[in-house]
């Protein structure tokens, strides 16, 4: 089950979101109040573990395309 990051939505000018995390499976909705104190809640999206880098032998096409010998018609 992936884990969810929430943070409540401040009612108060000037009031920081309190930001906490939920395990949830993927076909259950999303949050919509923090189940602790009832505030309003919205799901943050939250980044990934950083760029990806081209193994060789699986290196990622040139930036003009692949070539005329690949057959994809870049």
């Amino acid at each position: 089950m992936p884990t969810y990051t929430y943070e409540t939505v401040p009612g108060a000018p000037g009031a920081a979101p309190r930001r906490f995390d939920v395990r949830q499976a993927m076909s259950d909705p999303p949050l919509t109040h923090d189940p602790e104190t009832g505030e309003p809640v919205r799901r943050v999206i939250t980044g990934g573990a950083g760029p990806l880098v081209a193994k060789e032998g699986n290196a990622a096409p040139p930036a003009g395309g692949c070539g005329p010998s690949c057959g994809c018609g870049h």
